[in-house]
């Protein structure tokens, strides 16, 4: 009772303290923090939305807001330098709110319901866009803009007039991420748009483009109405950073890049062949002879993609790499995917050619053994990221050669399917390491037990995807459940799917293990079922905290005994932190639409997607709240309306009733 009154005063001491003060504080706190304490009374209430007209950033990625709900977060604000917006649930009317002057930094992700509307607007009213968020490259951000899935639905047209807008308007930007296909435009048009674009752009990324439009973008040709000699300059002079997704990785197209783009410093290519490449649709060592011409790339990454047709680089064999391993001395980072002729040789004289490498990633190395790595220890690399997937013929003798580089921090092995035990032996000696990927080895739950060191110091996220040999005594033997273990594991991601003996019984260990695991993934578990879910609903991190507060992924796709039951414990409150959610649909369907609509700021998927972000900005992901109830933003926009959808899970639940 004195406690209450305590706090009674206290919170009355607070409202009386002055509003500019108030406001001064509230404008220190990021969006959920704000929306936290707006939820405590009116003042405070009054206060965050008198902030709201003047906070210079607003980041709402973690919820998808609706238009009702997209105009109070975002009043008028001359002041709005930086907006992170989902907009799955938006369209062209959201337009008008986004569109402002004084925006130095824009992130629209998934704009799937959007026009070419939004390019026009951008480039009409934003003529002062500058800076925007982007993890994927090793230098800070810089001006830029990010445009995700524009157009993508049928009939949402983006016109050629709509891009030229965008790239007259927007003269101060210096990065570009434009993640739609833009192959459907013209290609003569294509490239004379880009002459508009600022001088200053730096970077670029295309989710999808042609080769032949990136090389006629990119080479300077006479115009149609001038004479010969009147030859139009060079677009993206100063781009230093070129991101592309292609149909074709070609010689003309790299040999133009290289060209042409004189101050480039990271190049990554990736193409998705449909078909095998004929010699002039592919590379071949001509081509990785024209790579950094001017001798200052410090990233490279060429990968050929095996989504559509199990194809690789046929035409490159360790010439090839030896040609460009001579002109990639300063290299800082290096990713090769689907380079089958390529053997130990060609790769070892990139290991031993770029002394300042730190960043190494291989893939579809099917020539690669562990030769490559048996004299790693003679060179000066001190290797932190290292990623070698779907290379067979690498054995624990690989690894044990390999963590001689006491730096590294992530390690990718994933359907390295020959090794065992033995290598998580020497991986446990790494002190640095913090991810580590190990789908498809033949580890079992004793090579696990090495890791419990590192999961109680550095290691956050482990995948041990489809390892078979694993069993519900993996968790103790990575956690020390129940063996006294003082030290509380740090592991915030862990990928436990497609493992046929793992039970219920592992998730109630995990669950009494009260670590802050943050994504779960446990898809195609034959033996997961309601008991896991009950257990993952009531899981405690701390004893201060709410029920399972901390998980924000769950992947329980394809669980064999998961049934209608787990819907009623994936109701608020439980897990309110939530955002993303995989569950089989032919469970029952209007189970599903019902959980969907009761949590509509919840991402369900029902078809086997895989979840995640994919280029959200997770800077924040891990924040610490200290709500007890549900994410605070989430609350916020809500605000109490959220009841009547609990009575149409009841109803779920009674049609389930009906059929059973």
């Amino acid at each position: 009772m004195e406690e209450n009154q305590e706090g009674e005063r206290m919170l009355i001491g607070l409202e009386q303290l002055p509003s500019a003060l108030l406001a001064t504080i509230m404008s220190k706190l990021d969006m959920a923090s704000i929306c936290s304490v707006a939820s405590t009374c009116r003042t405070f209430k009054f206060c965050a939305s008198h902030i709201l007209t003047f906070l210079p950033t607003v980041h709402l990625l973690d919820v998808a807001p609706s238009i009702d709900l997209i105009a109070p977060l975002l009043p008028p604000n001359p002041y709005l330098n930086s907006l992170k917006v989902d907009c799955c649930r938006l369209d062209d009317s959201a337009i008008q709110h986004f569109v402002r002057p004084s925006l130095h930094e824009l992130f629209l992700h998934n704009c799937n319901d959007f026009s070419g509307k939004l390019l026009f607007e951008i480039g009409t009213q934003c003529r002062d866009l500058r800076i925007c968020h982007h993890l994927l490259f090793l230098f800070p951000p810089s001006r830029s803009l990010y445009l995700g899935s524009v157009s993508d639905k049928r009939g949402r047209a983006i016109h050629i007039s709509d891009l030229e807008e965008l790239l007259r308007g927007c003269q101060e930007l210096e990065t570009l991420y434009l993640m739609f296909d833009v192959s459907t435009f013209l290609r003569h048009n294509f490239a004379r748009a880009w002459t508009l674009a600022s001088e200053k752009l730096t970077s670029l990324e295309i989710s999808y483009i042609s080769s032949v439009m990136v090389t006629e973008l990119l080479s300077p040709t006479a115009g149609p109405d001038q004479f010969l000699q009147h030859v139009q300059p060079s677009v993206l002079p100063n781009l230093q950073k070129l991101n592309l997704s292609v149909d074709y990785i070609t010689d003309t197209m790299v040999s133009t890049i290289s060209k042409n783009l004189t101050s480039l410093t990271h190049l990554d290519l990736r193409d998705a062949p449909i078909i095998e490449p004929r010699m002039t649709f592919d590379l071949t060592n001509n081509g990785l002879q024209h790579i950094n011409p001017h001798g200052k790339l410090k990233h490279l990454s060429l990968v050929r993609s095996q989504e559509f047709l199990v194809t690789y680089f046929r035409r490159i064999n360790d010439l090839g790499i030896l040609l460009m391993a001579d002109k990639c001395s300063s290299m800082e980072s290096i990713c090769l995917g689907g380079f089958c002729r390529v053997t130990d040789t060609g790769f070892r004289a990139i290991l031993h050619s770029c002394s300042n490498l730190f960043k190494i990633k291989i893939s579809h190395g099917v020539q690669l053994t562990d030769l490559l790595f048996l004299d790693i220890s003679a060179t000066p690399l001190a290797l932190t990221h290292v990623g070698l997937r779907w290379c067979n013929l690498l054995t624990n003798i690989a690894v044990s050669h390999l963590t001689t580089n006491l730096d590294l921090t992530v390690l990718d092995l994933r359907d390295c399917r020959s090794l065992g035990d033995e290598a998580l032996l020497s991986i446990s000696t790494l002190p640095k390491l913090t991810s580590l990927l190990l789908d498809g080895s033949d580890i079992s739950d004793t090579g696990i037990s090495y890791l419990k060191e590192r999961a109680s110091s550095s290691l956050t996220a482990l995948s041990v995807r489809s390892c078979k040999r694993l069993t519900d005594k993996c968790i103790t033997a990575l956690l020390g459940t129940g063996n006294g273990n003082s030290s509380k594991p740090v592991l915030q991601e862990l990928d436990l799917s497609n493992l046929p003996n793992l039970s219920d019984n592992g998730i109630l260990l995990l669950a009494k293990s009260r670590i802050p695991i943050c994504e779960l993934r446990l898809r195609q578990c034959p033996l997961i079922g309601d008991t896991s879910v009950m257990a993952l609903a009531s899981m405690q991190v701390d004893d201060e905290r709410w029920h399972g507060n901390s998980l924000r992924i769950l992947d329980l796709y394809n669980c064999g005994r998961v049934s209608a039951l787990s819907f009623r414990w994936l109701k608020k409150p439980y897990f309110p932190r939530l955002k993303w959610l995989g569950v089989t649909g032919s469970v029952n369907r209007d189970m599903v639409d019902a959980l969907a609509r009761s949590r509509p700021y919840l991402h369900v998927a029902c078809r086997g997607e895989e979840l995640g972000t994919g280029l959200w900005d997770h800077s924040d992901s891990f924040y610490s709240y200290d709500n007890e109830e549900m994410d605070e933003l989430e609350r916020y926009i809500l605000d109490g309306n959220d009841d009547i959808t609990d009575e149409e899970m009841v109803d779920a639940e009674d049609v389930e009733d009906l059929e059973d």
